[in-house]
Formats: C-alpha cells, structure tokens, sequence
C-alpha cells in the first residue's frame, strides 16, 4: 500500500483525489498548505507527494525546492498538480524539482498512470 501525501489547498480537490486514492488502495495523508506538507513529508516520508503549486503559507514551488534540497526527502517523488498549463510551466515545475506534472482539473486515469510509472505498475489497485 503506497504512502501519498495530498498537499492541496481546495476542500473539493483534496476531497475527490483522498477518495479515489483510498479506493486504489493508497494509504493518503493530507496537508492544505505548503509548510504542513513540507513538516508532513519529514515526518511521514511518504512514497509520492502530490503538490499542488498555487498554496497559502508556502507556495507549491517553495515547499518542493525545501523537500529536494533536504537530505531526508530529495529523494521522494513529487508529482506537481497545477491549472497552469501555459508554455514552460512543465519546466518550471521540473526545475523546481517535481518528477513529473499533470494539469487541473485532474484526469484521475492519466494520474494513476503518472502514479504507477514512479512508484511501479500494482501499486495501485
């Protein structure tokens, strides 16, 4: 059972990724700004965090230039989930050391694949 740890601001987005996770068989943590996600990711060492970029406290960009530049937690996925999906965008998220983006509102199926591809194919359900 993989570890997610949802750092999302927006009740309904957190709502509807937690659910579906949970019924994948994801064990997910939750943080609704950038700085609890950050404290979480340190305390939890999850298998996969999905940061939403645009946070109150610490941004989505901030909290994972902290993560990867900890020697704790550079090496936890990140999956950056955003509605900026403008030219550069994918790049900016991957210079600030996201693994991988996908854009909002989620497509669940194109994020489980994202999912899986870091974590391994059955990771899952």
């Amino acid at each position: 059972m993989p570890k997610i740890l949802l750092v999302e601001d927006n009740e309904m987005n957190r709502d509807m990724l937690s659910r579906r996770l949970l019924r994948r068989g994801a064990e997910v943590l939750i943080a609704t700004d950038g700085a609890q996600g950050v404290e979480m990711a340190q305390a939890e060492r999850p298998d996969l965090i999905l940061m939403d970029m645009s946070l109150p406290v610490m941004d989505g960009w901030e909290a994972t230039r902290t993560l990867k530049a900890a020697s704790e937690t550079k090496e936890i996925p990140i999956i950056a989930l955003t509605a900026h999906a403008m030219a550069g965008d994918q790049e900016k998220c991957r210079e600030a050391g996201c693994d991988d983006y996908d854009t909002k509102p989620v497509d669940f199926a194109r994020l489980t694949s994202k999912i899986q591809a870091i974590l391994g194919e059955g990771s899952l359900k």
